[in-house]
């Protein structure tokens, strides 16, 4: 293993570490009152729309545009609606494989737990490749400072916004039932696949710099329909009391997100 894969091997063991950081904070919820799991599970909601367009799309369609060839829009959207469609068809499987006795049983929270799961990993994945093409091109002849403090800044940046999202997988799942421990354990894993993306990106670099305009923006499809059909429904629901408390929950995950992508660059 040469160095520069070394390199990219070590960041995202960085970023896999700060998701599980953000999964931790289910630790410190000693209650889990309702009320407080609906503005968590629209925090997450929140982080998941905000992750999509300031962590997924964008880059995607600055890196369409330098790659040239196909046009970008048409990569992005392809893309999306892959991703989109992706999960959709997930959820159909998921649905139909689940035992005959529970299938008249709605919401089905382990279905909902599995998309939740699913949707994060797979964003997580484009984002290993990012890192990993980050340090893979520096031995490809561009090993200059200051792209090497490039390849730094994409790490760190990956990373401190894994923390809302290791968070934003880790509470919903304590919202469901699961004890604090396997919430945290499966909150963690969600960001395993960054280490493994990573190695993958610095190897491939060529390759995967090519395709990593279609990878974002499925992960992005695949999230914003997560966050859509499954989260902010059921983060709605028995708000009579406090009908704005879960949507400043969104409204607060989508600012935070937002916040750290744009001054993070």
């Amino acid at each position: 293993m040469n160095f520069y894969v070394t390199a990219a091997l070590f960041a995202t063991l960085g970023t896999w570490f700060v998701t599980a950081l953000g999964a931790a904070t289910v630790f410190f919820i000693k209650t889990p009152d309702k009320r407080c799991m609906n503005v968590m599970l629209g925090f997450a909601s929140g982080v998941m729309i905000a992750a999509s367009f300031w962590s997924l799309l964008q880059p995607a369609v600055e890196r369409a545009v330098t790659a040239g060839g196909i046009p970008p829009y048409l990569v992005v959207t392809a893309g999306f609606l892959f991703g989109a469609a992706f999960m959709w068809a997930t959820d159909k499987a998921v649905s139909h494989a689940k035992n005959p006795d529970e299938r008249n049983v709605e919401p089905w929270r382990g279905k909902r737990t599995f998309m939740l799961v699913l949707s994060i990993t797979l964003h997580n994945i484009p984002e290993g490749l990012a890192v990993g093409v980050a340090f893979g091109a520096l031995g490809k002849g561009t090993a200059a400072p200051e792209t090497l403090m490039g390849a730094v800044t994409v790490a760190v940046g990956i990373g401190l916004q894994n923390f809302p999202e290791g968070a934003a997988v880790s509470l919903p799942l304590r919202r469901e039932g699961k004890s604090r421990t396997r919430s945290f354990l499966i909150g963690q894993a969600s960001g395993i696949v960054e280490p493994a993306a990573g190695v993958a990106g610095a190897l491939l670099v060529t390759a995967v710099e090519s395709a990593l305009p279609f990878i974002l923006s499925l992960a992005a499809g695949a999230m914003i329909l997560v966050a859509v059909h499954e989260l902010i429904p059921e983060c709605q629901k028995n708000q009579s009391k406090n009908p704005y408390l879960a949507t400043m929950g969104i409204v607060t995950g989508f600012a935070l997100m937002m916040l750290l992508d744009v001054m993070l660059g």
